[in-house]
């Protein structure tokens, strides 16, 4: 049983190697899965176009630590994200072409001009955005994966 979950993870990180957005996917649920297979359960809203990216979590005003916004790109490029707008405090998990986990940061509100800017350390093709305290609480880092479901 074990062994299952891996397996089930990579299968489903493989699909998500070669994404293509669908249009509009709601809701999904997502994992992430550490080193020692350990694996989260994340409930997020899917940003795939450049409208759902740049309103992003502005105006929202809270969410449960196993929701977030997972934002989805075409090809692997440094992302950069700010917090314009956004009333409570991100932690941001920055995931390469392979789905694995190549940085995280922690984002403050800002209501005005300069917002600071939160860029990964490489390219990358996905970020996920969850409560603040989310990436301290479940020890994500380096060695942890993101499992996609078969349809992203």
């Amino acid at each position: 049983m074990r062994f299952l979950l891996p397996l089930f993870g990579l299968g489903v990180l493989l699909s998500a190697c070669s994404f293509t957005p669908q249009g509009d996917l709601g809701d999904q649920k997502i994992a992430l899965v550490g080193p020692e297979d350990q694996a989260v359960s994340v409930d997020v809203e899917i940003a795939d176009d450049a409208a759902s990216r740049a309103k992003g979590l502005m105006e929202v005003e809270s969410l449960a630590m196993n929701e977030g916004m997972l934002f989805m790109f075409e090809k692997s490029e440094p992302l950069t994200f700010w917090m314009k707008n956004t009333l409570i405090p991100l932690d941001i998990i920055f995931f390469d072409g392979q789905g694995r986990v190549i940085g995280v940061d922690s984002m403050v509100p800002c209501l005005e001009d300069p917002c600071l800017r939160y860029t990964s350390s490489g390219p990358a093709n996905i970020a996920l955005e969850v409560p603040a305290g989310f990436v301290e609480t479940h020890g994500i880092g380096a060695g942890w994966r993101i499992a996609l479901p078969a349809n992203l």
